[in-house]
């Protein structure tokens, strides 16, 4: 820790994971360890105790910190906090503080809420409250209002005691790397992101699969697949981008199979590709963001088609959201504007006008089998290149002012 810099601290509240019984260690052990990640470049004190995060950081760092604490899964708020002595006398001083500065921000009315969590204070919450609000309400800064304040102000007696007005929302969930690790179908569109985080959140390490068909996708649709990797990164804290050149396998299909089928066919080696890094990877599972109805190919019949290819068990965490709730959760996590990008991928690029609705397993094996396709997909498996993308490289990216 930096000496002679102004230091900030931070608290966050745990979430989901707090329920937990004899392995509650082990997801905060995991939060610790994913923060610290973020954050090794800066010169934080991270410590998690009693379903509190705290962050004591130099004022330099605080930007860092922040942005990172916005992508932090396994969180449900946090705020910037004034830390005082444990007595009265400094809980109404750092209060007051509280109240002036919600003022100048446009507050007329407030009220308190406290937490005693070390019951050897000597005074009850509800005491704490009173006489805390005494100094802002007796000198006409701020009126009460218990019902609908401007702000809330926060007091938690802990092992310090911690002042803070209403707290940021942030990522609810369990840390990721609680839950091993899934591969993620990640095309240019709106859904995939939105699955892959919503995994996150569910504790699970993801890794991502893009098939690229050049020149029939522009290098701008990889652009923007690789641009969607990173900022999913920014939740999950590393993947790797495996793109796939499927080209070869895809003009195969244009030219063997049937018109309807083409976008089945199409999912179908995807599919088996995807088996084939699963494995490399050491994946357990397999993501897509698949909404039951929204395509042609995301009929109840095509999506048991589609299934029946896959080796590993096949997450479909979208399939009950309408479009709405999808484009809501992208634009909480940054990626709508990079999605609606207009550069098309392979999917849309080769879509029958009329595709098949109602695939049946026993009709697609038959026409999988006459395509002769498995050479072009271990091919194009071979073929890969991978790309690795990191919350740390992104923060260090924008905040340039590490602490050495």
């Amino acid at each position: 820790m930096l000496y002679n810099a102004i230091m900030i601290t931070y608290l966050a509240k745990l979430g989901e994971l707090t329920l937990k019984g004899s392995n509650l260690k082990e997801f905060e052990n995991q939060l610790l360890k994913n923060t610290q990640f973020c954050l090794r470049s800066f010169d934080s004190n991270i410590m998690v105790h009693a379903g509190r995060m705290y962050i004591d950081t130099p004022e330099s760092s605080a930007s860092a910190v922040e942005y990172t604490l916005k992508h932090l899964i396994g969180i449900t708020g946090w705020a910037k906090v004034r830390v005082c002595e444990k007595n009265i006398a400094a809980i109404k001083e750092a209060v007051y503080k509280e109240g002036i500065a919600a003022k100048k921000n446009g507050a007329a009315t407030f009220k308190i809420e406290a937490r005693r969590e070390d019951k050897k204070f000597e005074l009850t919450s509800y005491e704490i409250c009173r006489q805390a609000a005494g100094p802002l309400f007796d000198d006409g800064t701020l009126g009460v209002d218990v019902h609908k304040p401007d702000v809330t102000i926060n007091v938690e007696v802990r092992e310090r005691c911690f002042v803070f007005t209403d707290s940021t929302a942030a990522c609810r969930g369990l840390p990721v790397g609680v839950s091993g690790k899934g591969l993620l179908l990640l095309s240019g569109g709106l859904d995939s992101p939105v699955a892959g985080y919503r995994m996150m959140r569910r504790g699970m390490n993801v890794e991502c699969i893009y098939f690229h068909s050049y020149p029939y996708t522009s290098e701008e649709a990889q652009k923007k697949v690789e641009k969607l990797a990173a900022l999913i990164a920014d939740y999950g804290l590393t993947t790797h981008l495996n793109i796939i050149p499927f080209t070869a396998v895809q003009m195969r299909i244009k030219q063997r199979a049937p018109v309807p089928w083409t976008t089945l066919l199409l999912r179908i080696c995807m599919m088996k590709t995807a088996n084939m890094l699963a494995q490399k990877i050491a994946a357990q599972c397999i993501i897509t963001g698949e909404s039951l109805g929204q395509v042609a190919s995301q009929t109840i019949d095509n999506m048991t088609v589609t299934e029946h290819f896959c080796q590993y068990p096949l997450l479909r965490p979208l399939v009950g959201l309408d479009k709405e709730e999808i484009i809501s959760t992208a634009r909480f996590i940054g990626t709508y504007d990079t999605s609606i990008l207009p550069y098309e991928d392979c999917c849309v690029l080769f879509s029958p006008r009329h595709p098949v609705l109602y695939g049946s397993v026993p009709e697609a094996e038959k026409i999988y089998e006459n395509l002769e396709i498995d050479e072009l997909i271990t091919e194009a498996f071979e073929k890969r290149e991978i790309k690795g993308f990191s919350a740390p490289h992104t923060i260090e990216a924008h905040f340039s002012d590490v602490q050495k």
